[in-house]
């Protein structure tokens, strides 16, 4: 009995400890994030790699209508995996506040981590959920406005516009849809609010990882819906001049995603 007692307090004390965080925190966070990407600019590499991107799939939707339905979904669950696409920016901030050098191009490198394996696993989880998002957002398109890859899929975007905003079926699709995608991305929020930056940062396995990031939602509820409703403000504002914005919106939310955890995270 005492041997399973200690083996269990010795668990526990295994787990990192979290914190309650208010809305000062994350401005905080915020502000040290927008900090670290004026000492370490990257808005030209996310130009490069947004702007190829975008212009690939808005040629593959002129080009192919039956594609259109494809768009939100897609653009909505790249949300899903953002934090493994900020990872490098995680990089950076922990090294700079180390007092290391990040003024090589290599700085965010995160693949020199020992936790790169991990890393790469959970942003494998991300994935996965974005393809269950991709798959469950078709699956209520064809339940409401028809199968988009047969023939009643669009002619036009004018035709897709019409068909979603004027139909009952229509609505029926985007109150479902959205709330289809909140559970996503609730879902994708809890398990790694804190869990990228925390296998960097310490020798951790992937589930305390993710425990932890359930941990510190369930610690911070309010504050992580303001944090998730902040990031998507952000990137939607960024989007809008052209996706410029992107290139600054992202990389500052990243870093900033490495502060809010060393804040929520003792």
């Amino acid at each position: 009995m005492a041997l399973s007692s200690l083996h269990t307090t010795h668990a526990a004390a295994a787990q990192p400890a979290v914190r309650k965080i208010g809305l000062r925190d994350i401005a905080d966070a915020i502000l040290a994030g927008i900090e670290d990407f004026a000492a370490k600019p990257t808005h030209l590499y996310f130009l490069g790699v947004i702007y190829p991107l975008v212009t690939l799939g808005a040629f593959l939707v002129v080009f192919n209508y039956d594609l259109l339905p494809l768009v939100f979904p897609v653009i909505s669950g790249s949300l899903l995996v953002g934090p493994l696409l900020t990872i490098a920016m995680c990089e950076i901030s922990r090294r700079r506040e180390r007092g290391e050098d990040i003024s090589s191009s290599s700085s965010g490198n995160f693949l020199r981590n020992p936790a790169a394996r991990d890393i790469l696993l959970l942003g494998g989880v991300l994935l996965t959920l974005f393809f269950f998002w991709l798959t469950a957002a078709m699956t209520i398109y064809g339940l409401t406005l028809g199968d988009p890859w047969q023939t009643v899929s669009p002619r036009s975007a004018e035709e897709f516009v019409t068909r979603l905003f004027s139909t009952p079926e229509g609505w029926a699709l985007i109150a479902i849809g959205n709330g289809v995608g909140l559970f996503f991305a609730i879902t994708a929020l809890c398990i790694s609010v804190v869990s990228f930056p925390l296998l960097l940062d310490r020798h951790v396995s992937i589930g305390t990882a993710i425990m932890t990031s359930i941990r510190a939602v369930q610690a911070n509820p309010v504050m992580t819906a303001v944090w998730g409703f902040l990031v998507a403000l952000a990137l939607l504002i960024g989007a809008l001049p052209f996706l410029v914005g992107l290139a600054v919106c992202v990389p500052v939310l990243g870093h900033a995603t490495w502060h809010l955890y060393r804040r929520l995270v003792v």
